[in-house]
């Protein structure tokens, strides 16, 4: 089987990337997990992982923020929504997203560092992947509920220029 991996546009590829991301999170599974009734922030970007033969495989979003880190202005690139078809896991296809969303932030050259939010059960993958652990407070907005401290999903940040490891960020808007 032969994968195509594209990155594209955050709103217009929208439409491809909802029915993957409907079935990895179905309204009955969101409702049980403590992030469930997060608004997260719209990806800028997408990374799209697919096949000819079985469509949409792996999504991965990507997000370009300007964030405060201990009150200083630094330029974050999110991770989120990092999603692959149930029969499709276990493939390299999430390394591969991953990877490529990665080396789009380095290639634009304009930010600081990669940061991300996952549960404690997908630690090791992002780890494993030179992911560190953020241990400091983060902190987003949430409509209706102002700026509030995020704490629902554990915090990895990737070395690009900087590694801001402890401390505290802003997201300065919706989490990712």
């Amino acid at each position: 089987m032969s994968i195509e991996i594209e990155v594209l546009n955050g709103d217009a590829s929208w439409p491809v990337a909802e029915p993957l991301m409907e079935a990895v999170w179905p309204p009955h599974v969101l409702q049980k997990l403590p992030w469930g009734e997060v608004v997260f922030a719209h990806a800028d970007l997408r990374v799209l992982v697919q096949s000819e033969e079985q469509g949409l495989l792996c999504h991965v979003g990507i997000f370009r923020r300007e964030v405060t880190w201990n009150g200083r202005k630094l330029r974050a690139g999110g991770i989120g929504a990092v999603a692959t078809r149930e029969d499709c896991r276990r493939h390299g296809h999430a390394s591969i997203a991953l990877n490529a969303a990665v080396q789009t932030l380095r290639h634009e050259g304009a930010i600081d560092f990669g940061m991300l939010f996952c549960e404690p059960h997908n630690a090791p993958f992002y780890a494993a992947r030179g992911w560190q652990l953020y241990e400091g407070e983060v902190y987003a907005e949430q409509p209706e509920k102002g700026r509030l401290r995020f704490d629902v999903l554990t915090p990895y940040i990737f070395h690009i220029r900087r590694s801001p490891l402890r401390g505290v960020v802003d997201l300065c808007g919706l989490p990712w």
